[in-house]
């Protein structure tokens, strides 16, 4: 396996290095978020080892922007943050799994090689579909019923989000981190606002309501 360890600290980092290394794997070690980036991007890895308090760019900045690039390689966030909330927040930036430091050696080996062998897909998506309703994520245009739908920047993440989680719901909360980047409630209605003006254009012209207000969750795109 070929493996991206982005750790800051340099007793740590040089620790899993070792350990992975002296089990056979490539191993490429960098210290900040910056770096990172532009290695994984650059690179072709099995397994990227994140820990989330990095300078320059932070471990959670840093799995965001790979996966809004298109890259899915998984990643396994190794850190001292350890709270349920915390664990939450990193799946849902795009982890795949989550260590809590203090570590041992042998369980990280075993979740690195668990993700490793977790099949990827061969072709990443660039169309996403729910019935009559078509975004293409390199062209950037929304359709229904063939019909072009013209969409603000944050319209068109809201719905993005949606679609790439088509018959799950989406609370409040979870859309206030992933579209906003905001992991408190500011008790402002700015969730229920764009939900609505993205009904006023994917609903309203069409016969069929896509977009449901599940009452006491939050919401959910069906096909």
């Amino acid at each position: 396996m070929k493996l991206l360890v982005v750790e800051d600290d340099e007793t740590t980092g040089a620790y899993i290095a070792r350990g992975l290394r002296e089990e056979g794997q490539t191993v490429d070690l960098v210290s900040d978020g910056r770096a990172a980036l532009i290695q994984a991007t650059a690179g072709s890895y099995d397994v990227l080892i994140v820990d989330r308090m990095l300078p320059e760019i932070d471990g959670m900045t840093l799995v965001k922007t790979l996966r809004g690039a298109g890259n899915q390689t998984p990643v396994l966030f190794l850190t001292s943050l350890g709270s349920v909330d915390d664990r939450i927040s990193g799946l849902n930036a795009g982890g795949d799994d989550y260590l809590v430091k203090p570590f041992a050696f042998g369980e990280l080996s075993a979740r690195v090689a668990a993700l490793a062998r977790r099949p990827q897909a061969l072709e990443q998506e660039t169309v996403l579909r729910a019935g009559d309703l078509e975004m293409n994520l390199i062209s950037r245009k929304v359709t229904r019923g063939g019909v072009e739908i013209d969409l603000l920047p944050r319209e068109f993440s809201l719905l993005e989000h949606l679609l790439r989680r088509k018959g799950r719901v989406q609370t409040r909360t979870m859309l206030l981190e992933a579209i906003w980047d905001i992991s408190f409630d500011p008790m402002t209605n700015v969730v229920e606002t764009h939900v609505s003006r993205l009904r006023a254009k994917v609903d309203k012209p069409f016969e069929t309501e896509m977009i449901k207000t599940i009452r006491g969750a939050g919401y959910r795109i069906d096909a």
